[in-house]
């Protein structure tokens, strides 16, 4: 007699029937793990802009609706605050850049830009108001401005120089107006 059950394939026989299938898919797996995990390391080891890099062309519309254009701007000192409203150290600094920015802005050689990063534009505005600055602000939109600085948190300041090159980079909160005024007269002579 027959036995069906020595007729029918066992479940054995048939993982092994198609070995070459796990392994391409798991090769696949493995490639891609290691193509994403790569992309990731690289985006991490990225750093902000240096000193003398060509800074690329940039617009941003202000809270106004005035559109500032750094290739506009060529030939002026550019200095690009990034900041936010739930930024802790942002408050104080703001005081000091509206400071040396009523000190410099009749020049007409200067010009101050605040980038809004990552915030809403009521906070942004509040916070405008309660702390009395009057330079040019607007919002990143799409983060477009930050990701060219490679912005890392907030406060960030840069400034270009007259040649449209970085010229100087304060990573954190400006601890007084005289290191600003210090910082923009060190970029003014690059």
């Amino acid at each position: 007699m027959n036995n069906p059950v020595e007729n029918q394939p066992s479940s054995s026989t048939e993982k092994r029937r198609f070995p070459w299938v796990t392994a391409i898919i798991s090769s696949v797996f493995l490639i891609g793990l290691l193509v994403v995990l790569g992309l990731w390391m690289k985006q991490s080891k990225v750093t902000s802009l240096e000193i003398g890099a060509n800074v690329p062309d940039f617009s941003v519309t202000t809270f106004d609706g005035e559109t500032y254009t750094k290739s506009a701007l060529e030939g002026k000192l550019i200095l690009i605050n990034f900041w936010s409203s739930w930024c802790s150290s942002c408050d104080e600094e703001g005081y000091a850049l509206e400071e040396v920015w009523q000190e410099v802005k009749s020049s007409g050689d200067i010009v101050f830009l605040g980038v809004n990063y990552v915030d809403t534009e009521k906070d942004s505005i509040t916070f405008l108001n309660k702390y009395g600055i009057t330079y040019p602000n607007g919002p990143d939109l799409g983060s477009k401005i930050s990701r060219i600085f490679k912005v890392q948190a907030v406060p960030e300041t840069y400034i270009i120089g007259r040649d449209g090159t970085l010229a100087a980079i304060k990573i954190g909160a400006f601890e007084s107006a005289d290191e600003i005024r210090t910082l923009l007269e060190k970029a003014a002579q690059e």
